[in-house]
């Protein structure tokens, strides 16, 4: 048990001391005390936890489209995966963001494995963000690496920094979209991708 203890604790990335004071100095300025005993091990825990909300700034997105499939039986429609659970932070506030995103495409010659539109997603939201953005990188980054005749993202979150602090409105939820080629340009394909999405 022990052994296992210290192979899990060798494990964990090693956090500098600037940035363990650097949370220090927040909980002594927000009113705790940041030598108590529920507050010791708190910076290594809040930077960590930071370094994993964050991880999307190591990688590029882009990346999980590179694999494709052009044997799909001549299949030209719609390809939706909708309701992908996501949390990202504002930048603002650095807030939780909770949302769900809905995210299409019409393809030309080629598809990609469904799981990798999930990841599209979670590159750019785990990262300081905001939904607007959030939700135009998506697209675009779908449309530059899979030329498709169409991508359409929607997202719904509720922002943290509205819910709890601030205005303090709980239960209010921000929709964004953002549509390309065929989904801008037809309005009958884009009636049919809304439609499909819940929208």
């Amino acid at each position: 048990m022990a052994d296992a203890l210290a192979e899990r604790e060798a494990k964990k990335i090693p956090v500098p001391d600037e940035v363990q004071d650097a949370v220090r100095t927040l909980l002594e300025w927000a009113g705790d005390d940041p030598t108590r005993e529920g507050l010791v091990d708190t910076p290594k825990r809040v930077a960590r936890a930071w370094k994993e909300y964050c991880e999307g700034y190591g990688e590029n997105p882009a990346m999980h489209l590179a694999r494709t499939f052009e044997e799909v039986g001549g299949y030209d429609e719609l390809v939706l995966l909708k309701d992908i659970p996501f949390h990202s932070h504002c930048e603002h506030h650095m807030a939780p963001i909770i949302g769900k995103a809905s995210i299409a495409y019409m393809p030309t010659d080629k598809v990609v494995g469904i799981s990798k539109l999930a990841r599209v997603l979670h590159g750019f939201s785990r990262r300081l963000q905001v939904q607007e953005r959030l939700t135009a990188e998506v697209a675009e980054c779908i449309w530059d690496n899979l030329k498709p005749h169409g991508v359409a993202v929607v997202i719904e979150a509720s922002h943290s920094c509205m819910t709890a602090r601030g205005v303090r409105t709980p239960g209010v939820g921000m929709t964004t979209s953002r549509l390309l080629g065929c989904f801008l340009e037809d309005a009958r394909s884009r009636k049919e991708v809304m439609s499909l999405m819940g929208y």
